[in-house]
């Protein structure tokens, strides 16, 4: 490929790798248009709820490869657990060369004391009632396909797409208070804890806002997804921004691999060994 953006640091959460809703492709694309001195996956980049339905594209394969190969070269690569990845929690504290598994990250730019975490501590449905959360997660990812599906009919008829979720997220009532009070109690913490800058994901909602707790500014951050959104966030030049794919990237396609091709077993715990093998690490 020609020429690559040179960014700081990029954070990316909320892949959800090996369900039919991630956006691979597109993914793979952005990752390989810049050349990141750092990048945060924080969170949900693999999704271990739902591996049993054995699917599997080679574009999702691609993504982890390209990912651990810049591990390999000169990126370091900080791995956030999340709540549909925690089984790699197990292997907090991990280190392979430039790769690092961690449950939460904090990191001094430029003065400023940053802290980067999925954010699922704050869900109240994925604390006491997970089963429910496992539930919501299956459901969401068939609305996802459903709506990939319609919006090929609308584009052949040259209608604009629609997102059946983000119409949903921002015209429930509740939805739109819960995504308000995760943002604020994370504000809270992370001013209780002495942070000028808060990273999270989780909630699928990119953001780049500064909120006012107890007299205290904190800047908080939200990577979005690459489910819908297909945003991440950038640090370059003492400044946060936003990455939104839709704008960069216009005309992107929703093509899908048509012969999936597996990586793991039956078992989602024997996914984290399986791709070490993959690749030989």
């Amino acid at each position: 490929m020609g020429f690559k953006r040179e960014v700081e640091l990029v954070v990316i959460s909320d892949v959800h790798i090996g369900t039919t809703g991630c956006h691979a492709n597109e993914l793979l694309k952005y990752l390989k248009s810049i050349r990141p001195g750092t990048i945060v996956l924080n969170g949900d980049i693999i999704d271990g709820w739902q591996f049993r339905k054995r699917y599997f594209p080679k574009s999702h394969l691609k993504v982890i490869k390209h990912l651990i190969g810049l591990a390999a070269d000169k990126t370091r690569v900080y791995y956030i657990t999340g709540n549909h990845d925690e089984l790699f929690r197990r292997f907090s504290g991990m280190k392979i060369g430039r790769l690092h598994i961690l449950n939460d990250l904090k990191l001094n730019l430029d003065g400023k004391k940053i802290w980067f975490f999925h954010g699922d501590v704050f869900d109240v449905v994925m604390q006491h009632s997970k089963w429910l959360a496992v539930l919501g997660a299956i459901g969401y990812d068939s609305l996802i396909w459903l709506n990939t599906r319609i919006n090929r009919i609308y584009r052949a008829f040259g209608f604009e797409p629609v997102s059946f979720s983000k119409k949903i997220k921002h015209s429930v009532k509740g939805a739109v208070k819960y995504i308000g009070s995760f943002e604020e109690t994370a504000a809270r913490l992370a001013a209780a804890k002495g942070y000028n800058t808060l990273v999270c994901g989780h909630i699928h909602q990119p953001e780049n806002r500064v909120l006012e707790v107890s007299g205290k500014k904190i800047r908080y951050l939200n990577s979005g997804d690459w489910i819908e959104n297909l945003t991440s966030l950038e640090y370059d030049n003492m400044q946060w921004s936003i990455f939104n794919y839709h704008e960069k990237f216009p005309g992107f396609s929703e093509k899908e691999e048509s012969e999936p091709e597996l990586l793991i077993d039956a078992e989602p715990k024997q996914l984290f060994r399986n791709i070490l093998r993959e690749f030989h690490l």
